[in-house]
């Protein structure tokens, strides 16, 4: 494996804020806000926790929103999880949010699929004004990032599908960490270059 210093960063402190968790427990599912994360700057997102957390981040958001996701599959219903959060960018972009988002690009035709619903997906935002780009073809993002207001880290397994956000069983953390943030932020940037 090649991983670079930012990636090794990144990954100790996700396991620095799971080993946080463990020792000193959450507060129980469900009991700690979103954005507040009253008791830390960690908060564990079990499975169907995460949709609303992240909406919340993404409509209290005042200055950027930086995504990168292997998947973000929308299929134009408005009551789906994906295009609703589609619209909440959509909304957070027309009230002066900077919003970037980096997308998998498939490289072969088994990867055909997820190259197809992030084009899709790229499109809808395009259309919007929002800046998308794909990550360089030769080695697959199978990041699930975003950092919010360079503050706020969603980082876990959720990919941005409806079945990752609504039924499947996923992890997730937010972390409030502007420093760690930032290296987060260097590393998505890295991505497209």
């Amino acid at each position: 494996m090649n991983e670079t210093p930012a990636q090794i960063r990144i990954f100790g402190a996700v396991v620095i804020s799971a080993l946080l968790l463990w020792a000193y427990g959450p507060a129980g599912p469900g009991l700690l806000q979103a954005a507040a994360l009253e008791d830390g700057r960690v908060r564990l997102l079990e499975d169907g926790d995460y949709f609303p957390a992240f909406m919340k981040a993404v409509d209290g958001a005042k200055r950027e929103i930086v995504l990168s996701f292997f998947l973000f599959k929308t299929n134009g219903d408005r009551t789906s999880y994906t295009d609703r959060l589609l619209a909440g960018l959509v909304r957070a972009a027309k009230r002066g949010v900077r919003i970037r988002i980096v997308l998998e690009r498939g490289k072969d035709a088994k990867d055909s699929q997820i190259d197809t619903s992030n084009r899709e997906t790229a499109a809808r935002l395009r259309q919007e004004g929002i800046d998308v780009a794909f990550d360089s073809p030769g080695t697959t993002t199978h990041t699930k990032v975003a950092v919010i207001d360079g503050r706020y880290i969603f980082l876990g397994s959720h990919n941005l599908t409806n079945s990752a956000l609504k039924y499947n069983h996923e992890l997730s953390v937010c972390i409030d960490s502007p420093p760690l943030a930032g290296e987060t932020l260097r590393y998505i940037d890295s991505l497209h270059k």
